[in-house]
């Protein structure tokens, strides 16, 4: 069965004990940001059929890896996402936005 999509770092040896033969590569840097995008897609499609704390978590996970690979440091992650609250806020009242009338 052919699955090309990224893949957690233990599921060869997983399916290795299956007594099955997984084929894997080892992508390039910007071969595996590309999966991660796509994986991070296929993660949140999940997340919303089936939104329990393991999809999130899944989420979560892809969304460490991305930082890793685009060494993002919490610091700058932090000093961005609280410019961005300061300026428009957060999601805290729940507001949707429903027209804007000129």
């Amino acid at each position: 069965m052919k699955y090309e999509k990224l893949v957690r770092d233990n599921i060869p040896d997983i399916i290795k004990k299956q007594g099955k033969t997984p084929i894997i590569k080892v992508l390039s840097e910007d071969e595996y940001r590309a999966a991660l995008n796509k994986k991070l897609l296929e993660e949140v499609n999940e997340y919303l059929e089936n939104s329990c704390v393991e999809e999130f978590c899944d989420i979560l996970e892809i969304l460490d890896a991305i930082k890793k690979s685009m060494n993002f440091s919490d610091t700058n992650i932090d000093t961005f996402k609280s410019a961005k609250a300061m300026q428009n806020g957060k999601f805290d009242k729940q507001l949707f936005l429903e027209e804007v009338v000129e």
